[in-house]
């Protein structure tokens, strides 16, 4: 799993956007415009683009977790910075 790219958005309020990615999840298997997001205490979701109404993609909690964790690491955060959720 690698970050390709990744995107810092602005602060928010509420369920905030912290920034938009993209992801090369194994060889041959790249996903795009991807949105790493947090809830007012700390908890961190990873979200697809959607297609036609419903989500592009989906993920598995144990997934998830990888993908957030790589986000969060690749805006430069050690874990120890983030609140627990």
């Amino acid at each position: 799993m690698k970050i390709l790219s990744i995107r810092p958005e602005p602060p928010g309020i509420g369920c905030r956007t912290l920034a938009r990615f993209d992801l090369q999840l194994v060889d041959g298997v790249r996903l795009y415009n991807l949105k790493l997001t947090e809830k007012p205490g700390g908890h961190r979701r990873v979200f697809a683009p959607s297609a036609f109404g419903s989500a592009a993609a989906t993920f598995t909690t144990e997934i998830a977790e990888q993908i957030v964790r790589a986000a969060s690491d690749a805006l430069g955060e050690k874990p120890h910075e983030r609140t627990a959720a």
